[in-house]
């Protein structure tokens, strides 16, 4: 028998500015992406929720919503991000952050961020991904 496990995935957009001290390419200087984030989450167990207004949901979009909206959107968007993180704002250094403020908001809840893709041009993301 096969062994289903379940995840769930909700996208957001945003618009940031940012620039890279010393890189020695184009994006040394200040300059804008409209981010693509993508937060893909199962449950712990790898199934579904038994029970209650959420059952046979991994978790409820609009929770997600919520808490991505809260916990991160509401913080980056239309921000110049060097103003925001202490670090160097580039695409990986911003999805692990991504990634560890949503584990340490959602685990309580039962759900694990299985994967953060944080797409930064069209043609360009980056991938965290829980193993």
């Amino acid at each position: 028998m096969t062994s289903l496990v379940i995840k769930t995935t909700k996208i957001f957009t945003f618009d940031s500015a940012h620039f890279l001290p010393n890189h020695a390419g184009k994006c040394a200087t200040m300059h804008g992406h409209t981010y693509k984030l993508e937060v893909t989450v199962t449950r712990d167990n790898g199934k579904l929720i038994s029970g209650g207004s959420d059952e046979g949901m991994v978790m409820d979009f609009s929770d997600l919503k919520a808490i991505v909206t809260t916990e991160v959107i509401d913080k980056i968007d239309h921000k110049i991000l060097n103003e925001v993180f202490p670090f160097r704002t580039t695409a990986e250094n911003m999805s692990v952050h991504i990634f560890d403020v949503l584990t340490d908001k959602l685990q309580s809840r039962g759900v694990i961020v299985e994967k953060i893709k944080l797409w930064e041009t069209p043609n360009s993301y980056v991938e965290v991904v829980h193993e």
